[in-house]
């Protein structure tokens, strides 16, 4: 008698242990930098000679095909290792126009995907833009706008550059926005041009503040390219992100980069220096736990060993398509980034893709 009360006392706390296991339904938000999604046609309007058969880099239709089947392959894999499918947002930087994103979700990789897309061309100078990739059968846009952002040179002469993408809608049942950045590079130096990001996250941060003027609960998912560390000032002055929980004070962004960062983890390589410019930084509201609504569960780096250079001056850095100017047929000079939202509930059927 004594030993079947012991056995029953034994196996107890592991069936009530099993009964309490909770179970989420999983979502990823990526981002991805696709260095120069070009296609082989001259705009006349914009610099993109460069990326033309007859232009310098010799930009065919066969490299263009194998750049959208190298950048298909990476999305369909991102994030995968929890979901088994692809990212349900993901924002774009560096596309040229939307026909190469309608190519690129067109490929036989990401065809049943069921993609939609939220695209405005912007003013800049190589006729670069940003857009949003999202599953039709998950999100569902409401609203969509594109923000400039007007620079001027010490000359006062117009400095053209990327547009801000602002797309809100039902994730599932749940509203929320998503911002789309690709900010002014360091060109001419750090110091030099940080007047130029100082201004973009002015912007932005205007845009996140029209959104809580509106809805004080408003849920906000910022990502781009900042070409800006997660501690620099465009960050932590201007955006006024945090990269803890405990920091944040009323109006602070929480950033899950700001972490990662501090661990030596980056996006890109440049003179042998790791940099973080790739980042999702949100309304604190996401960081709670709620019964029934998504909140974040954690960010990372997508860097799986075929992203990275094997060999060469660039060993070891994101494997690009060009490199010291010669075709090298690699992927992009920015690794991606992603980042789960989950929430409780029952497992989801698994998916059916397409529309």
């Amino acid at each position: 008698m004594k030993m079947r009360t012991l056995l029953l006392l034994l196996v107890l706390p592991i069936f009530v242990g099993a009964q309490e296991k909770k179970q989420y339904h999983v979502r990823t938000i990526a981002f991805y930098n696709v260095e120069n999604l070009f296609d082989t046609k001259n705009d006349t309007l914009t610099f993109d000679d460069d990326r033309t058969p007859e232009g310098k880099d010799n930009w065919t239709e066969e490299r263009y095909r194998h750049k959208l089947a190298n950048i298909a392959k990476v999305i369909s894999e991102i994030g995968a290792e929890r979901t088994n499918t692809s990212p349900d947002i993901i924002g774009l930087s560096e596309v040229e126009n939307k026909q190469v994103i309608e190519d690129l979700i067109a490929h036989p990789i990401l065809r049943e995907k069921g993609y939609g897309i939220v695209h405005y061309d912007s003013p800049d100078e190589r006729g670069i833009d940003v857009a949003l990739l999202y599953k039709k059968r998950v999100f569902l846009p409401t609203s969509f706008s594109s923000h400039r952002l007007l620079l001027f040179d010490d000359e006062g002469f117009r400095n053209y550059t990327r547009d801000q993408l602002v797309v809100g809608g039902l994730l599932d049942d749940e509203q929320c926005y998503f911002t789309v950045n690709h900010w002014p590079s360091r060109s001419g130096g750090e110091a030099r041009s940080k007047p130029n990001r100082m201004a973009a996250a002015k912007l932005n941060r205007r845009i996140t503040d029209s959104i809580l003027k509106l809805n004080l609960s408003a849920r906000i998912i910022s990502m781009g390219d900042l070409n800006d560390d997660p501690i620099d000032d465009s960050l932590r002055k201007v955006m006024r992100t945090r990269g803890k929980k405990q920091d944040l004070e009323e109006g602070d962004l929480f950033n899950p980069m700001e972490k990662l960062f501090k661990k030596g983890v980056g996006s890109l390589a440049y003179r042998d220096k790791w940099n973080l410019f790739d980042q999702f930084y949100f309304t604190p509201n996401l960081l709670e736990k709620e019964n029934g609504r998504y909140h974040f569960w954690k960010a990372a780096v997508f860097h799986p060993p075929y992203l990275l250079s094997k060999k060469g001056q660039y060993k070891g850095y994101p494997f690009r398509t060009y490199a010291g100017g010669s075709y090298t047929g690699g992927y992009s000079d920015h690794f991606p980034v992603y980042m789960y939202l989950i929430r409780e509930g029952p497992p989801l059927s698994p998916p059916k893709e397409g529309n």
